[in-house]
C-alpha cells in the first residue's frame, strides 16, 4: 500500500478508496490492526553488532594485536626472569592499547546519534480525523489511511497525499535539496516521482503556508525520509587513509620484528646460549622494533590538529578525518546554504523598459509606477506575523520575505484592509490579494510572467498607462529570458482598480503590468576565492545539488567553479546511466549534477572513490546524510544544517562558510605532513635500539641498552618532542601542492633509508661509542659483568643518554627532509623547545634521581660523557645538513637540464 505510486494520478475520492479509508477516517479497530501491521511511525534502528562486540573490536585490530603480543611476551619474561622491569613494560603497553581503544569506541556512537537526530526532526503531535472526530494524536501512532490536518508552520509527519489544499507552499530542501519552496495542490498528476509530484507531502519537510487535509500513505521506515535513514544506516564506513596506512605500517613492523626476533633466537642458539636466554633475547629484539609510542603520538597529534581546525571554525567529530581532509582530492559540494547564503534577495528589476538595481528605487521619491510596485511587494503575500530572537517580524516563504525586505526599506507598508484573496496554486502560478485603499478597492497580483502577461491589457510607465501591445510584450519577454538565463527566479507584478460590486471569478482580468523582479540565493562573498584556492591546490570541486540546472549553472559560473561548457547531469539522466558511463562523465574536467536525490549523491561519491579519489562531501539536509556517511570525510553545516547531516558528518562547519573548508584542508595538510615528520623522528631511534642486541649476539658484548630503557625512550623522552612536530604550522606553499595520492605511503623506502639507516646509524654509532667510552674504564673484552655492577649501569646510562641527546637534535632535522633547519625559522615552533626542555628534564631525573636509578637501572654520569654525546649530536647535524645541501643542489641541476 505504501509503495503505490498510482496515488499521484488518482482523484481524492479514488485515493481514499485505494487506501481503504473514508472521509470520516479510520475506525479504532482498523487503526489497531494497521499499527500492528505497519509498525509505529518512527525511524527504526537497523540491526547491527552488539555493543560488546563493537567494544572488543577496538582492541583487536592489527596494531593492537602486535602490542598485545609484545605485552604478553613482557609478562612472560617477568614470570621467567623477575626483577628486570618486564612487568612495567607490559603494563605500559597495555595502557597504550586501552587509551586508544576507548577513544575509538567512543566514535562508534555517531550512528546512534544520527538516529536520534532523525527522530527529533519529525513533529511530535498532529490533528487526525478518526471515526468522524478530530483528535490530536502522537505522530508515532499515525498509520496509512489516516486523515490529518496541517497548517502553515507545521512539520510533515508522514508521506501524505493531499485531499484538500488551500494556498499550500512547502519547503522540501531537507529532502530534495531545492532552495525554493514549492506549491502543492490536490489535483491528480501524471508525475511518477514522489519527490516531484505536486499533490504529495513528504515526511521531514515543512509546510510554509496554507491549510491542508491529507491522507497518510506511508509511515516510519516506508516513507521517503525513512528510506534515506535506512540508506544512511546501511553504509559501512571504511577505514580512513591514515588508518589504512597505520595498518600497513603495523604489518611491515610486525613482519620485520618477528623475522628479526626469530633470527636472533636461532643466532643465540647457534652461539651456545641457553634456550631461555635466547628466548628472552628474542623478546628484547621484538620489543625494540615495535614503536609503542606511535599510536598515542598519532592520536594526540590529530587532537592538536582538531584544536587548530576548531579555531578556524571547523569542529572535528571523527578524529582521523583531520588527516583525511588534508588528503582530499575531490569535494562534492551542495549549493544551497553551502555555496550560497540560503537567503533569497532581489537581484534586478525591469521597470519602464529598463533594468535597474533595487537600490535605485530608494534614491528618489517613488512615482505612481514605483509606488504601486512597492505596494505589490508589501501587501501581496501570505506571510504571518511572528517573532524571532524576541523581535517581531514576518515568517514564511523566503521569496516573499525577500520582496518585503526590498520594499520595506523604501516605503512603509500601508495599513490597507485585505478583503479577498485568490490563493496561489500550481495551475494558475500567481497570487492576488484585494485591498480597500483610500482610493477604493485595489487588486495586487504577482506570479510567473507567463501567467501574468496574458491577463494584462496595459502597462504602467513613468508617463502613465499605455497599451500592452506586441512590441512591449516582446520586450518584456526578452527581459524575462535574459534574467532566467542568469539562473534568477523571475516574477511579474501587476495591479488593477476594482469597482464594487465585483465578481470574484473575474478579478484577475484587465490587469496593469508594473514590471519584473528577479531574485536569487546569492553566493557567499568568500566562496570564489575559496574555489580558486582549491583549484590551485589540485582539489576538484563538483557541485551536486537538488536545485534546477539553470540555477546551479548560474551560481557555478558566478563563483568561478565552471568556466567552459560543462556536462550537466540530472537525477533522471543518472537513473538511465550505468556506472561505467557515470565514471566517464566524472572524468570530464567540468561536470555539474542537478535535480539529484540522496541515492544519486551516494552513487557519485562511490564512483569517485572507485577512481581512487579521496572524497569530501559537504551538505546540510537530510538528503545529504547518506553521501556524508559514504564519503571519506563528510562536512556538514553547523548553523543551517539539519541535525541529521551534522550527526552523519565527520566535520561540522561552525560558520557554514565554504571558505572554512579550505582553511580546514590547509590544517589537514599540515597534520598530514606533521605525521610524516614525527614518524620519521620515531623511526630514527629504532635502529640504535636494535644494535645493542646485535652486538650482544654477534660479538659477545654486554647488552648496552635494556628493554626498560627502550621503553623510557619510546613512551617517555621522545613523546613531547614528537608531539611538538605534530604542532608545526602549515608551510606557506602547502595549498599550492597537489594532494597526496591515495597509494602514497607514510612509511616509504626514502624514509627508511634516511631515518632508519642514515640517521639511525649515526645515532647507533654514537650511543655504542658512549657505552664503550664509559665501559672502557675497567672492563676488558670477554669479561662478564653483573647486571648490578655500577660500571655496567653507568655504561648503559651513557648509551641511553646519548640516544636522547641525539634525538634532541634530530627533532629539528625531521622538520623537513630537504630544507635546512635554519631556513625553516629556528624559533618558529616554540613547542619544540618546551618538548626539549621536558625531554632533558626527564633524562636528568632518570639519571640522577633514586627512583629513576631503581626503576630504569641507571646511574649518574660524569660531565665528559655529556660532552661526548653533544659532540656526536653536532656531527649528526653537520652530516644531515650536508646531505640536504647535496640533495637541493642535485635537484637544481636536474631541473635546469
Amino acid at each position: 500500500m505504501s509503495e503505490d505510486t498510482r496515488l499521484q494520478s488518482l482523484n481524492p475520492e479514488e485515493v481514499l478508496r485505494s487506501l481503504h479509508s473514508s472521509p470520516e477516517g479510520l475506525s479504532t479497530e482498523e487503526i489497531r490492526r494497521r499499527l500492528a501491521s505497519f509498525g509505529p511511525n518512527r525511524i527504526e534502528q537497523l540491526g547491527g553488532s552488539s555493543i560488546v562486540l563493537r567494544f572488543l573490536r577496538q582492541f583487536s585490530h592489527f596494531f593492537a594485536v602486535i602490542l598485545w603480543v609484545a605485552a604478553g611476551l613482557a609478562f612472560f619474561a617477568q614470570w621467567h626472569q623477575p626483577g628486570q622491569g618486564w612487568a612495567t613494560l607490559g603494563l605500559a603497553i597495555v595502557g597504550v592499547i586501552l587509551i586508544n581503544g576507548l577513544f575509538s569506541f567512543w566514535q562508534e556512537y555517531r550512528a546512534e546519534r544520527t538516529l536520534a537526530a532523525l527522530q527529533r526532526l519529525l513533529s511530535h503531535r498532529v490533528k487526525a480525523l478518526r471515526g468522524g472526530e478530530t483528535r490530536e494524536i502522537p505522530t508515532v501512532d499515525l498509520v496509512p489511511g489516516d486523515l490529518i490536518f496541517l497548517a502553515g508552520g507545521d512539520e510533515i509527519p508522514a508521506d501524505c497525499r493531499l485531499i484538500e489544499a488551500f494556498s499550500v507552499r512547502v519547503d522540501t530542501a531537507t529532502v530534495t535539496g531545492e532552495s525554493l519552496p514549492r506549491s502543492r495542490d490536490a489535483e491528480p498528476t501524471g508525475e511518477t516521482s514522489l519527490l516531484l509530484a505536486r499533490n504529495i507531502l513528504l515526511a521531514g519537510t515543512s509546510l510554509i503556508s496554507g491549510q491542508v487535509k491529507a491522507v497518510v500513505f506511508a509511515t516510519g521506515m516506508h516513507t521517503e525520509f525513512g528510506k534515506i535513514a535506512s540508506l544512511t544506516q546501511r553504509i559501512r564506513v571504511g577505514a580512513t587513509p591514515l588508518q589504512k596506512e597505520i595498518a600497513r605500517m603495523s604489518r611491515i613492523i610486525a613482519l620485520f620484528s618477528l623475522v628479526l626476533g626469530a633470527g636472533f633466537f636461532f643466532l643465540g642458539q647457534f652461539i651456545g646460549l641457553s634456550f631461555w636466554v635466547s628466548f628472552m633475547f628474542a623478546i628484547g629484539v621484538i620489543v625494540a622494533n615495535v614503536p609503542e609510542g606511535l599510536l598515542p603520538t598519532v592520536t594526540v597529534a590529530l587532537a592538536l590538529g582538531a584544536q587548530h581546525m576548531a579555531a578556524r571554525k571547523a569542529l572535528i567529530r571523527h578524529l582521523p578525518s583531520v588527516e583525511t581532509l588534508g588528503s582530499a582530492s575531490v569535494i562534492c559540494t551542495d549549493k544551497t546554504g553551502t555555496l550560497t547564503l540560503n537567503r533569497m534577495q532581489v537581484k534586478r528589476l525591469f521597470l519602464a523598459g529598463a533594468f535597474l538595481e533595487p537600490a535605485a528605487l530608494a534614491r528618489k521619491s517613488p512615482p505612481v509606477m514605483q509606488k504601486r510596485f512597492l505596494e505589490v511587494a508589501l501587501l501581496c503575500h501570505n506571510l504571518r506575523k511572528g517573532a524571532q530572537g524576541g523581535r517581531p517580524q514576518f515568517l514564511g516563504d523566503p521569496l516573499e520575505l525577500a520582496l518585503v525586505a526590498m520594499a520595506d526599506g523604501i516605503m512603509k507598508a500601508p495599513d490597507y484592509e485585505r478583503v479577498h484573496e485568490i490563493p496561489f496554486d500550481s495551475e494558475r502560478r500567481m497570487l492576488s490579494t484585494l485591498h480597500r485603499t483610500p482610493a477604493g478597492l485595489m487588486l495586487y497580483s504577482k506570479g510567473a510572467p507567463e501567467a501574468i502577461l496574458p491577463r494584462c491589457r496595459q502597462i504602467q510607465t513613468e508617463t502613465g498607462l499605455r497599451p500592452l501591445g506586441p512590441v512591449r510584450k516582446a520586450r518584456i519577454t526578452a527581459a524575462q529570458e535574459e534574467l532566467a538565463e542568469q539562473g534568477l527566479r523571475v516574477l511579474a507584478f501587476a495591479y488593477r482598480e476594482v469597482t464594487e460590486p465585483y465578481d470574484p471569478g473575474h478579478l484577475e482580468e484587465n490587469l496593469v503590468l508594473l514590471g519584473l523582479v528577479s531574485l536569487e540565493d546569492p553566493p557567499r562573498p568568500e566562496v570564489p576565492v575559496a574555489v580558486a584556492t582549491c583549484k590551485a591546490a589540485g582539489i576538484r570541486v563538483i557541485m551536486v545539488t537538488g536545485d534546477h540546472p539553470h540555477t546551479a549553472l548560474a551560481v557555478a559560473r558566478e563563483i568561478g567553479l565552471l568556466t567552459g561548457i560543462p556536462r550537466i547531469i540530472t537525477g533522471i539522466q543518472m537513473e538511465r546511466m550505468p556506472d561505467s558511463q557515470l565514471q566517464l562523465a566524472l572524468g570530464r574536467s567540468e561536470v555539474l549534477f542537478a535535480r539529484v536525490g540522496a541515492g544519486d549523491k551516494m552513487r557519485i561519491v562511490k564512483a569517485l572513490q572507485q577512481e581512487g579519489g579521496v572524497v569530501a562531501v559537504t551538505g546540510d539536509g537530510v538528503n545529504d546524510a547518506p553521501a556524508l556517511r559514504q564519503a571519506d570525510v563528510g562536512i556538514a553545516m553547523g548553523i543551517g544544517g539539519t541535525d541529521v547531516a551534522r550527526e552523519a558528518a565527520d566535520i561540522v562547519l561552525l560558520d557554514d562558510n565554504f571558505a572554512s573548508i579550505v582553511a580546514a584542508i590547509e590544517e589537514g595538510r599540515a597534520v598530514n605532513e606533521n605525521i610524516r615528520k614525527f614518524i620519521s623522528y620515531i623511526v630514527t631511534h629504532l635502529f640504535p635500539e636494535l644494535i645493542p642486541y646485535l652486538a650482544f649476539a654477534l660479538f659477545n658484548i654486554p647488552l648496552s641498552l635494556t628493554v626498560i630503557q627502550i621503553l623510557a625512550i619510546d613512551l617517555g623522552t621522545d613523546t613531547l618532542p614528537a608531539l611538538a612536530l605534530g604542532a608545526e604550522k602549515p608551510a606557506p606553499y602547502v595549498m599550492q601542492l597537489p594532494p597526496h595520492k591515495p597509494h602514497e605511503h607514510l612509511f616509504t623506502w626514502p624514509l627508511i633509508a634516511r631515518n632508519y639507516l642514515f640517521l639511525g646509524s649515526i645515532e647507533a654509532i654514537a650511543s655504542m661509542a658512549a657505552f664503550f667510552f664509559v665501559l672502557g674504564n675497567g672492563w676488558h673484552y670477554g669479561q662478564i659483568l653483573a647486571p648490578t655492577d655500577p660500571l655496567y649501569l653507568q655504561a648503559t646510562t651513557a648509551c641511553l643518554t646519548t640516544i636522547v641527546v641525539m634525538q634532541g637534535v634530530n627533532v629539528f632535522l625531521c622538520r623537513s627532509p630537504r630544507d635546512s633547519i635554519f631556513a625553516l625559522g629556528f624559533f618558529s615552533n616554540r613547542l619544540l623547545f618546551i618538548g626539549l626542555a621536558v625531554e632533558f628534564a626527564l633524562i636528568l631525573l632518570i639519571n640522577y634521581s633514586s627512583w629513576g636509578n631503581r626503576i630504569l637501572q641507571t646511574r649518574g654520569l660524569a660531565p665528559e660523557v655529556w660532552l661526548f654525546a653533544v659532540f656526536f649530536a653536532g656531527g649528526m647535524l653537520i652530516l644531515e645538513e650536508m646531505r640536504k645541501w647535496l640533495l637541493r643542489r642535485w635537484r637544481r641541476i636536474s631541473s635546469s637540464r
